[in-house]
């Protein structure tokens, strides 16, 4: 049965279950996605984002569990929501032999736009991405960034409700990346839901709301601030000096020392708060003289990689 526009979650999972022989890629998940929301679905590579999209999008069925989309039943009747969702994948859906016009024509025919219709949402389309005057290019010749644009304007060109973002940003420079966040936030700012997959724990402070999954499992999920919370118990410091590699060896042996990693040109301890006081003259007591330790407040990156060290541990 449907649910009425604006009625319930955009999405609503509950033990959702996927597996390849005796491999299970998604381990009996359950979240929601509220509508009008940047949902962030983070993780490593291989950890099952993709697999869980596209059994949203009813492209791959499930073999156990339940999940609505924008009201309905999408793994009985996946064909239900086709025209009201868009999907762009991680590797750009567009004809490169094809130009930006025949790409945009080809999608508006996907979608069945009428002729009106694509006048229309070609133009936002062209003035979203940023593409007029580039219509008759071919799609090959666009960098990296400009086919993102396009492939987003593609996945688009038909106003979806709900959009797919499987890890839109790979492989593009932080510049673009930047300016295709620019993007998602006019498209939410409509009012379209969008579900991105990343990788990158930086993009995560972009979203609403975000779920971490890793092996096939939910491991956190909440708000930016409060899946940081999660951290308050532990301490992080952060840890500049000129021999990172040894002193990362010294971290992972010493006492008090939770987790420790390489984060940009430093590196992050994650330590009990009682083994706070005297830490710097202990590291530097071992050989470590020029060390500067500060206590620092954890990023996202700091609480996953918390979150795995738990989740490994039997």
């Amino acid at each position: 049965m449907s649910t009425a526009p604006g009625q319930g979650p955009a999405i609503s999972v509950r033990g959702l279950t996927k597996r390849f022989g005796s491999f299970t890629a998604v381990d009996g998940i359950d979240f929601d996605v509220p509508r009008g929301t940047i949902f962030g679905f983070l993780g490593p590579n291989g950890s099952g984002k993709t697999t869980t999209i596209r059994m949203l999008t009813g492209t791959s069925a499930a073999d156990a569990g339940r999940a609505t989309v924008l009201g309905e039943d999408v793994l009985a009747h996946p064909e239900r929501i086709k025209q009201r969702i868009g999907y762009m994948s991680q590797k750009f859906a567009l004809f490169e032999d094809m130009t930006v016009e025949e790409n945009l024509r080809f999608y508006a025919g996907v979608y069945a736009l009428s002729p009106d219709r694509f006048v229309e949402q070609r133009a936002y389309v062209l003035d979203m991405a940023d593409l007029r005057g580039r219509e008759n290019e071919l799609t090959a010749n666009l960098s990296v960034g400009w086919r993102q644009r396009l492939a987003l304007g593609t996945a688009t060109i038909h106003d979806p409700e709900l959009l797919f973002l499987d890890e839109p940003t790979g492989g593009v420079d932080p510049v673009a990346r930047r300016q295709f966040w620019d993007l998602l936030y006019e498209l939410a700012g409509r009012g379209v839901t969008l579900f991105v997959t990343t990788h990158y724990m930086d993009e995560a402070s972009h979203c609403n709301q975000l779920a971490f999954i890793y092996r096939g499992r939910l491991i956190a999920e909440g708000s930016p601030g409060d899946i940081r919370h999660d951290l308050l118990s532990e301490q992080v410091l952060e840890i500049r000096l000129a021999d990172v590699d040894a002193a990362l060896s010294w971290l992972e042996t010493a006492d008090g020392v939770e987790e420790a990693y390489l984060s940009g040109a430093s590196l992050h301890a994650v330590v009990a708060p009682d083994a706070v006081a005297g830490f710097a003259d202990r590291l530097r007591a071992s050989g470590f003289a020029d060390a500067d330790v500060r206590l620092v407040e954890p990023t996202l990156e700091d609480v996953f990689v918390n979150l795995v060290a738990r989740a490994e541990q039997p």
